[in-house]
């Protein structure tokens, strides 16, 4: 059950983090944030980054192998790796709808996909 916990916690904390990472660049798109000073955005994105934090600790303490969970340390970065991008695909494609995904990208998607494998043997 650990794992599936694990699973559940890296993606909430992903969409976290995407969204504090690239959620300012859409408010400027919408022409809310474009007045903003510098450290008014990073405030905002530290604000919602807190968010991540909160689900990212428990999902890696309780996943780590060493606290009773079934994942070793590279094998917790690979999968919060795998999930980073694939929330980062769908929160692009939602939020930045001129994105479209290319032969490049779909390579890159395979080569993490056999970097799970790999890390698993």
């Amino acid at each position: 059950m650990n794992g599936i916990y694990t699973i559940i916690l890296l993606m909430t904390s992903n969409i976290f983090m995407t969204l504090a990472w690239y959620g300012h660049l859409k408010l400027s798109q919408a022409g809310i944030s474009n007045h903003w000073p510098l450290i008014g955005v990073i405030v905002f994105s530290w604000a919602i980054a807190f968010f991540e934090y909160c689900f990212m600790v428990p999902a890696n303490r309780i996943g780590f192998v060493g606290n009773g969970g079934p994942y070793s340390l590279m094998q917790l970065k690979v999968i919060q790796e795998v999930i980073s991008l694939v929330v980062f695909f769908i929160v692009a494609n939602v939020l930045f709808q001129g994105q479209h995904l290319q032969w490049n990208h779909l390579a890159a998607a395979v080569c993490l996909v056999l970097a799970v494998y790999f890390i698993f043997k």
